[in-house]
Formats: structure tokens, C-alpha cells, sequence
């Protein structure tokens, strides 16, 4: 068995395993990662990238149906049509390009690259199995960036026509009926492209809501968009499994009564698990935080010397918290003294229309024992919005009563993603209302909104 060593062996090349391991290489701490499959992750190979190319693809296509008919910019084509072989193909070649990015990256920066399954043996080596056979890496300190992956439901095992996300994305041909199980996030963000496309969703979710993780004000233009693409929202809905003939879903609904829905692939998206299996984790001594590994502020496990970070830690599964956690414990392996001490980790949900969270929403910022005052701008009254054809939607922020200090931004609209950034800034930066207000926002932009949101909390919004 081939033996190697190094100061840092990271586990997993997804978003926070390959910055953690890039940054590491440019400190000059000799660095090993190791993948089972292609670096990227999951983020780049089968969720955020992928899904945003296929996202993009069903808006275009979309729209030139749209085109079809009559419409207020007198925009008049024939009836298009979709070879989703081919965009799949299309999104392929960027997941391509950037996967060869990643590795080119780390080859820059010294980092010893190795595709293949990590068992550990102890706190301080693992063994590797790759085509070329076992080897056995010694590390002074290990980072596990294992990451995560759908959760399964046992009366709906992956396979067939039940598929996850990875199968949802991969798919060659639009299936003519698509149930989507799970009205949150993801499953939203692919059913709605896949109506878009043609199909007939029917999505069911067993709360009384859809996107139960964001408050009813943010999502209700998100179900408003859903009911105007003819997609069918069942609410306090159970799926149960299939029928006998293995042609239609089975699902009690409120009050008891069932309902069998025929379908021609199912997509079950009903969150994601830590990946800790197969990697050997029983080998370690690891406090765990229910299903995940607890980490401290320095991303440091129960173990010394042992770190983890991204999704295998818990929520929120978001790449750029990973991102975040790698760079900081690149920087820990390199003797500096860096801690966890965000403010806020922005979300984006790539719904139709989208939504952007930072920091505190109203109701989380009282049960906090907050004082508030909150200024909302509606994008009916942007001008930019109406000449996109963008006005579902409002920017809204936060602020503590005494100091104007802002707290938290929501936002949902078309394109507001572009956003999550200026929004994050100002909670990081500690920014007040009056320095909002203050910025000369460019016109006609939708960044106007957040200008406006924060003169309204001020009381002398101008335009609303």
C-alpha cells in the first residue's frame, strides 16, 4: 500500500472542501484532497450550477411561448419548440469547464489532488481506494467536507421513475406529468422550470404551506406565479407510496380522504442528509449534533486537529457557508486565530419569482426582544421593474427602533438574487437605515427598492 502524508488532508472537493484545500496550498501548507467523484461537489456537478442552467433554459423557452401570443411588446414569433437533450448537453459543458477549473486551481496552488473513497482509520490517517489501487494518507490535520445528499422516503426509494434532484436535472426528454414531493425550495425551482417546459406539475407538500422556511408575505407572489403556470399545489398533502400497478401516486389529504395521482416521473424532494457514511467515521470519536457533526466556532470537531465543514455540519446547507468555513480553516491549519463571526449568510431561493433573505425577518427579530420599525417598497412603483415586466415583488428591511441599526432585508422578485450581496454588506458592515437612505442608489435600477425600503422605515419614503 502506497503510504503519503501531508499537513492538511481534506475530505470532499465540493465548494468548501476545494477553497479550503486552494487557500491551504497558498498559505504553503502542504495539502492532500481527496474525492470520490468530481471536484465540484455537489453544488457545481448536480445542484446549484446545473439547476440554474436548467432554470435559465425554461424561463427562455418560456418566454418565447409567451411570444406566441398576444403581448404588450408586440413581440410576435412562431411556435418554438425544446431539445432538452441538447440543453442538457449545454449544461454539461459548463459543469464540464468549471470542474476542470477547480482542478487546475488546486494543481496552482500545490495542492496534491486524489479521486477516490476515504475510509478512516483513526483521527490522523485515512485509506484511500482508488482505481489504482489502496493508499494510506498520514495528515496533521484532516478537514471532513463530506457534504450531504437527498433524503430518501422508504415508501419511496429512488429508482425507476422516482427520482432526486441528480435525476431531475439529468433528465432528456420533459416527462408529460411530473409530481414534485415537496414544496420547498428545491423541489419548487425544478418544478416550475419543468412546467415551464411543458409539463404538468402537480407538487404535494405535507405542511399547510409551500417554502414553510420563509414567511407567508415572501411567498405568496411565488404561489401566485405557481397557480399562473397552471401548476397544482396540494397542501397538507402525505404521499404514501405507489399503487399496486406502480402507475400512480398515492396521497391522503387533509381530513383523511386519498388520492391517487398518475404521474410519469416523480421528483422527491423533501431535503437533504449529511453524507457520513462510508467514510468511517465510527473510527472517530465525534460529538454529533443530531445527524450532523458539531463543530465550534473554529469549525474544530470533539477531536483535536479534526475539522468539518459545509452541509456535513448542519444547517443552513448553503455553498457559500461552506466556502466561508474552508477559507477559515485553511487559515486555522496555517497558525492563524480565525473564528466564526458572521452576521449573516444570505439565501437565495431561485423560485419564479425569486427570494433573498439576510439576516433577522420581522417576527424572528421580536422573538429576539427586538423593537422594530420594517419599510417595504413594492416593485409596482420601480420603474425599472415595469419596463422588465418584473413588478411581483418588495424589498423589505428590518431595523431595531432605537438605533435604525438594520437587522434583516427580504426581498422577492425577478432577478433579485443580484441583490443578496448589498443586502449581506449592510448587515455585515452594521449599516443604519439613514446610511441606506443615504447612498445614491442608480436609476432606474431595482436597487432603488432597498433605498426606497429604508426611507419608508425612516417615514418619508418618496415614491410609495
Amino acid at each position: 500500500m502506497e503510504e503519503l502524508s501531508c499537513q492538511l488532508l481534506v475530505i470532499g472537493s465540493g465548494p468548501g472542501g476545494y477553497v479550503c484545500a486552494i487557500r491551504a496550498g497558498q498559505l504553503g501548507v502542504d495539502t492532500i484532497i481527496v474525492e470520490a467523484k468530481a471536484h465540484g461537489g455537489t453544488c457545481l456537478n448536480v445542484g446549484c450550477i446545473p439547476s440554474k442552467a436548467l432554470i435559465h433554459a425554461a424561463e427562455e423557452y418560456s418566454r418565447a411561448v409567451h411570444f406566441t401570443g398576444d403581448n404588450n411588446l408586440g413581440i410576435s414569433v412562431q411556435k418554438p419548440r425544446i431539445e432538452l437533450k441538447k440543453t442538457v448537453a449545454w449544461k454539461d459543458g459548463i459543469v464540464a469547464r468549471l470542474n476542470g477549473g477547480v482542478t487546475a486551481l488546486l494543481k496552482r496552488a500545490g495542492v496534491r489532488a486524489i479521486i477516490g473513497q476515504a475510509r478512516f482509520r483513526d483521527g490522523k490517517s485515512v485509506i484511500v481506494e482508488t482505481d489504482m489501487g489502496k493508499q494510506l494518507i498520514r495528515a496533521q490535520k484532516i478537514v471532513i467536507a463530506t457534504g450531504s445528499e437527498p433524503f430518501e422516503i422508504p415508501s419511496l426509494p429512488f429508482g425507476r421513475d422516482v427520482i432526486s434532484s441528480t435525476g431531475a436535472l439529468a433528465l432528456t426528454e420533459v416527462p408529460n406529468r411530473l409530481i414534485v414531493v415537496g414544496g420547498g425550495y428545491i423541489g419548487l425551482e425544478i418544478g416550475t422550470a419543468m412546467s415551464k417546459l411543458g409539463a404538468e406539475v402537480t407538487v404535494v407538500e405535507f405542511v399547510d404551506r409551500i417554502l414553510p422556511q420563509y414567511d407567508r408575505e415572501l411567498t405568496r407572489p411565488v404561489a401566485d406565479r405557481l397557480a399562473a403556470l397552471g401548476v397544482t399545489v396540494m397542501l397538507n398533502a402525505k404521499a404514501e407510496g405507489l399503487n399496486a400497478a406502480k402507475d400512480a401516486l398515492k396521497v391522503t389529504l387533509e381530513g383523511g380522504d386519498e388520492a391517487a395521482l398518475p404521474f410519469d416521473k416523480i421528483l422527491v424532494a423533501v431535503g437533504r442528509k449529511a453524507r457520513t457514511h462510508d467514510c468511517g467515521l465510527e473510527e472517530l470519536s465525534l460529538r454529533m449534533n443530531g445527524p450532523f457533526i458539531q463543530i465550534d466556532d473554529r469549525c474544530q470537531t470533539s477531536m483535536h486537529d479534526v475539522y468539518a465543514i459545509g452541509d456535513v455540519t448542519g444547517e443552513p446547507m448553503l455553498a457559500h457557508r461552506a466556502i466561508a468555513q474552508g477559507e477559515m480553516v485553511a487559515e486555522i491549519a496555517a497558525g492563524g486565530p480565525q473564528a466564526w463571526d458572521r452576521q449573516c449568510i444570505p439565501a437565495v431561493c431561485f423560485t419564479d419569482p425569486e427570494i433573498v433573505t439576510a439576516g433577522l425577518s420581522p417576527d424572528e427579530a421580536v422573538e429576539q426582544g427586538h423593537e422594530i420599525v420594517t419599510g417595504k417598497f413594492p416593485f409596482t412603483a420601480n420603474g425599472r421593474a415595469m419596463t422588465m415586466e418584473n413588478e411581483s415583488g418588495f424589498i423589505r428591511v428590518v431595523a431595531r427602533a432605537s438605533d435604525h441599526v438594520i437587522l434583516g432585508i427580504q426581498a422577492t422578485g425577478g432577478g433579485i438574487s443580484e441583490l443578496a450581496a448589498s443586502f449581506a454588506l449592510a448587515i455585515e458592515m452594521g449599516a443604519r437605515l439613514e446610511d441606506v437612505a443615504g447612498t445614491i442608489h442608480a436609476h432606474p435600477t431595482q436597487s432603488e427598492g432597498f433605498q426606497e425600503a429604508a426611507l419608508k422605515a425612516l417615514g418619508h419614503a418618496i415614491h410609495i
